[in-house]
């Protein structure tokens, strides 16, 4: 059975993984539903519908506060990977301290005032996930001539504690998975 799980995920991009404001893990778009989006909980694979009002992210369009630039989520996955050697990283439990200790191993130039340590929980959490799924491309997206998927940079904005940036949406046109202006509450 948890073969069967593996392969359902095997195939999929990181581009359809979501992150939702005020739930816990990650979540695979499914669909979208009359002033909703469908999603399907990666960790357990109940899927459940999410009002169109709650903040949604794409994985690849999250970025980390640094000193200098921000460095995208994906670029973090890949240095915890180098790090481990394809391996797992420390479970995301482990005391505060350790945590960041290692976290500043991985990223050092990140910035300690603006990261917080359920930000980095979070993301050491994800990447085992990842992992575990047999989700180990963190190689960025193509992006096409305009700059960027849709045209669009992907540009990530100042974050909230969870590192979110923006919701996502289906465009009615293309049926694809955009990114939404506009601001919600939670």
């Amino acid at each position: 059975m948890y073969f069967c799980r593996l392969n359902n995920f095997l195939d999929m991009a990181l581009k359809d993984i979501l992150v939702i404001s005020g739930q816990g893990g990650l979540f695979r778009y499914v669909s979208q539903g009359r002033n909703s989006v469908i999603v399907e909980n990666l960790s357990d694979q109940k899927r459940t519908t999410i009002p169109a009002t709650i903040k949604i992210s794409m994985l690849e369009d999250i970025s980390i506060f640094t000193k200098n630039d921000d460095v995208p989520l994906l670029e973090v996955f890949r240095k915890i990977q180098e790090k481990e050697n394809g391996g797992a990283a420390i479970p995301h439990k482990s005391p505060d301290a350790e945590l960041k200790k290692y976290f500043a191993e991985v990223l050092p130039e990140y910035d300690k005032d603006r990261v917080y340590l359920s930000d980095i929980r979070k993301m050491i959490m994800w990447y085992n996930l990842l992992r575990e799924l047999g989700i180990t491309d963190f190689e960025a997206p193509e992006e096409d001539k305009n700059g960027g998927e849709n045209g669009e940079t992907g540009e990530a904005g100042e974050t909230g504690e969870a590192g979110e940036t923006g919701e996502v949406g289906e465009t009615e046109e293309t049926g694809e998975v955009a990114e939404v202006s506009g601001t919600s509450e939670n």
